[in-house]
């Protein structure tokens, strides 16, 4: 590799725009293509979530190395909304998996508590704690708009000397020493090194370069929610999902007066195709969630359902993202794709991992982090 390669990333969404910034502060020549407009992709459609309020050991490393980004991000000018966020518990089990991921998470210097299903209204006022054993609260996570966040970080790229090209759809490959030819909607660019951030798109990517990508691309849908008058508290990010079990709503605070709801089970038999589907909520969707919506927090005052969007989970099959080259003979073919929900909050230990890659061959930054290739045993069907 030389000292300095280009790069050229593809997909300008918060996986390509992190991965973008981390090459160019190392030093990397980097350009972005990308085929519509910056995160017009899944990132775009995202509710912008980042919390750490897991259980896994790994998957709260990771987090941290996002959060010690996203810090430094808020303080040059990225606004960061501090609500909080809440994942509920159902049993016993879980209240114990949550105490654990508090030592976890204390231990890597984030702020965590257990709330027990007494103490839920202390925080959300309007929930209803029935079913429910407690919850795990993240005084410090929040949300952000992934949109503003991506155009965020291309300024800092541009500033750089980083160059990002919209509306340049890549079209064919030429494989030439020691590097490529990408052949675009506009002038054909030579590179070093090529990311696949791809997003949804990623698979059809990987194509161009004769490999196969398996990632399904999940549609999840979400709905504003319109109060009649503002709670009088903000609400913090709450989430019914622990480990594939619980209901899967979330809702949020956006703006007083106005809340944010998912449905994470998604009724979904074939992935979509990221250039024609449906963009909009469907009404049985929002039907399902005015359910679960009266269920857990029933007394929201004059609560209404508002306009609804879908999105793309870049979804693979253990739910972990690829990050690396698919092929270990290939290794100027990183990917950096298939984060599904995750996509913002790990997008920053996302692009220092995929930077590690092409310009160290390995991840050196993030301990573990090796097992995030998409290797022949991860890179399978799934679904």
């Amino acid at each position: 590799m030389t000292a300095s390669p280009h790069v050229v990333v593809i997909g300008a969404g918060t996986l390509g725009m992190c991965t973008a910034l981390n090459l160019v502060e190392q030093g990397a020549r980097v350009t972005v293509l990308e085929a519509q407009s910056i995160a017009s992709g899944s990132s775009g459609r995202s509710v912008g979530v980042v919390g750490s309020q897991l259980t896994d050991p790994f998957e709260i490393m990771l987090r941290v190395h996002s959060l010690r980004r996203f810090r430094q991000w808020e303080g040059e000018g990225l606004r960061f909304n501090h609500i909080g966020y809440l994942r509920l518990a159902r049993t016993p089990a879980q209240m114990a998996l949550f105490a654990r991921s508090v030592e976890i998470q204390a231990e890597a210097g984030l702020r965590s508590r257990l709330i027990r299903a007494g103490e839920l209204r202390d925080l959300v006022l309007h929930i209803n704690p029935d079913g429910l054993e407690g919850g795990l609260f993240g005084p410090d996570n929040g949300f952000l708009d992934p949109h503003e966040m991506c155009n965020f970080l291309a300024d800092i790229v541009r500033a750089k000397g980083g160059a990002i090209c919209q509306y340049r759809k890549l079209l064919g490959v030429k494989r030439r020493p020691g590097g490529y030819t990408l052949e675009t909607n506009g002038d054909a660019v030579n590179c070093d090194v090529v990311v696949n951030a791809g997003g949804a798109w990623a698979p059809q990517v990987a194509a161009l370069f004769g490999q196969r990508l398996h990632i399904w691309p999940e549609r999840h849908e979400a709905v504003v929610i319109h109060l009649d008058e503002p709670l009088g508290y903000t609400m913090p990010m709450v989430m019914d999902l622990v480990n594939g079990e619980g209901s899967g709503l979330n809702f949020r605070h956006e703006k007083p007066g106005e809340l944010i709801a998912e449905i994470h089970k998604v009724k979904s038999i074939a992935p979509e195709d990221p250039d024609n589907y449906n963009d909009l909520c469907e009404e049985q969707s929002k039907v399902d969630l005015a359910e679960l919506l009266l269920e857990r927090v029933p007394d929201l005052p004059g609560a209404r359902l508002g306009r609804g969007w879908a999105g793309l989970y870049p979804v693979t099959a253990d739910h972990r993202p690829f990050v690396g080259p698919i092929n270990a003979s290939e290794p100027a073919l990183v990917t950096a794709a298939g984060a599904g929900g995750y996509g913002i909050q790990l997008a920053p230990v996302i692009g220092q991992i995929a930077a590690d890659w092409v310009l160290h061959g390995t991840p050196v930054s993030v301990p573990g982090s090796r097992s995030l290739a998409p290797s022949a045993e991860r890179n399978v069907p799934g679904h």
